[in-house]
């Protein structure tokens, strides 16, 4: 009969089926001690949406045809180039088809597990109380035909797990509400209750907002803001470069030209992006978590639980300041900073708002925190050698509940960390600094930046040090 399943208890009499019980046997009968950690029948494997296929070949055969090219259809002519497309899209679709019969997905207990593979099979077993954050990502094609993506980031992971691609939206949204609240109870099967109802979807494919509103972000704000950018602002100027060097005799080629309008738009690339990244941007709170709902060409639906947030940046650029505008962004714990698509990670609080926006959404964050009276000192005046511009403007502080630090001269950025997320402390001199008797006081978080009190005086820095690590013990017995 073998060993006991996976979270089968100890002294319970062992079943006759990885589920207990025997099939054509009648209902499932389960061991008098129950299962750990599942409080209802294990789901039978699942598998993907079946327009799956159709849309997972599409992407592929978009860039394999736009490699053919123009040259190959003048080559071989018409006739045979249809014929390489028809054999490209036919193979595209069965191997499309095939990873779809062989891939599905299943909860057991508090795990997910991700079946895949036709000639080496594999299966991914994700321990949900790993779990850092979901989010439901939905592109362009995904939006066409209502379907959604589900992204999941787990401690320690490399990159993003189990990308389940693709599922319906009412089907996505109760797959991340019924994770999440398996991850975020650990009691769940003890007390027996099921995953929450799934939401309805809108007849525009759009997921309803849910959790009290925090802030939606006007979309003439976002364009605005954008266009208050070192890149949008010098663009003219680079058009009119461009344009007096094309005009004058033989001073320019037409491939010179041409590379300089290429780089330009290759600059422009970073404002536009996010603009179409933050497009109706929607925060949230349900409970202990954060929604978070961006994007226009690709919509993001993420839920990041407010105890795995490392910490929280306020970036005020310099052509911002005219309108008093900021930008808010966190870290969360999970996320690997090698992250090949880095608009996965859920770092947007804030794409831009007031100041008293940005007090409101921290409240919620970091309940105690106040941005406008947080007590920052700057450096001894002898900090002036290593930073003498900006030596103001530096500064570091303690309050009850975080860890603060300000720095940049043009782009001011005040960073706040909770003492609870603390992962170490250090004290780090260079040359200069033993010179000055100057030390700079690291706070590092979970896979994170952290924060860095630059250029202390040797004495203050030990001391904030050994201050910092006994509120950073003190706050995790809290926990």
């Amino acid at each position: 009969m073998g060993p006991p399943p996976v979270g089968y208890l100890p002294g319970a009499v062992p079943p006759q089926h990885p589920y207990g019980y025997l099939p054509g046997a009648g209902p499932p009968q389960y061991p008098p001690g129950g299962w750990l950690g599942s409080p209802e029948v294990p789901q039978a494997r699942q598998r993907l949406h079946p327009l799956s296929p159709v849309l997972h070949s599409a992407r592929s055969l978009v860039v394999v045809i736009a490699g053919l090219s123009w040259s190959t259809l003048s080559r071989v002519g018409f006739g045979w180039f249809a014929a390489m497309v028809s054999v490209i899209v036919l193979g595209a679709a069965v191997l499309a088809v095939v990873s779809w019969y062989n891939t599905g997905y299943q909860v057991v207990g508090r795990e997910l597990r991700i079946h895949e593979g036709l000639l080496w099979r594999r299966t991914r077993a994700i321990p949900l109380e790993r779990l850092q954050a979901v989010e439901v990502v939905r592109p362009l094609l995904a939006q066409l035909t209502g379907l959604a993506e589900l992204r999941l980031e787990v401690v320690g992971g490399g990159k993003t797990e189990a990308p389940l691609a693709f599922l319906s939206l009412a089907e996505a949204s109760a797959l991340r509400e019924r994770l999440l609240a398996l991850a975020g109870s650990p009691t769940t099967g003890a007390t027996g209750a099921g995953p929450r109802p799934a939401p309805m979807a809108t007849p525009t494919g759009a997921e309803p907002p849910t959790g009290r509103q925090l802030h939606s972000v006007r979309n003439q704000d976002l364009l605005i803001s954008q266009l208050l950018t070192p890149q949008a602002f010098l663009l003219p100027f680079g058009v009119l470069f461009v344009a007096a060097q094309f005009l004058s005799e033989g001073s320019w080629s037409f491939i010179a030209v041409a590379s300089t309008l290429t780089a330009m738009a290759g600059i422009l690339l970073q404002p536009v992006r996010r603009v179409l990244d933050d497009w109706r941007f929607q925060l949230a709170r349900d409970e202990d978590r954060l929604r978070i709902r961006n994007g226009l060409l690709e919509t993001r639906m993420q839920t990041v639980p407010l105890h795995r947030v490392q910490t929280v940046g306020v970036t005020w650029p310099l052509l911002w300041r005219f309108k008093g505008w900021l930008r808010m962004r966190l870290e969360v714990a999970g996320y690997s900073g090698g992250e090949p698509d880095q608009r996965s990670r859920p770092d947007r609080l804030l794409p831009v708002g007031d100041l008293s926006t940005a007090e409101t959404i921290m409240a919620e964050v970091l309940p105690g925190v106040d941005l406008s009276s947080l007590p920052l000192t700057p450096p001894p005046e002898r900090a002036r050698w290593l930073n003498p511009l900006s030596r103001q403007v530096l500064g570091a502080g303690l309050t009850p509940q975080v860890f603060a630090v300000r720095s940049g001269l043009l782009t001011r950025q005040v960073t706040v960390v909770p003492y609870a997320r603390l992962q170490s402390v250090r004290v780090v001199q260079g040359p200069l600094q033993r010179l000055l008797r100057l030390a700079t006081v690291r706070a590092d978080t979970a896979g994170g930046a952290g924060a860095a009190a630059v250029d202390r005086d040797l004495a203050e820095a030990w001391q904030l040090a050994a201050e910092l690590s006994a509120r950073g013990h003190a706050a995790r017995r809290q926990e």
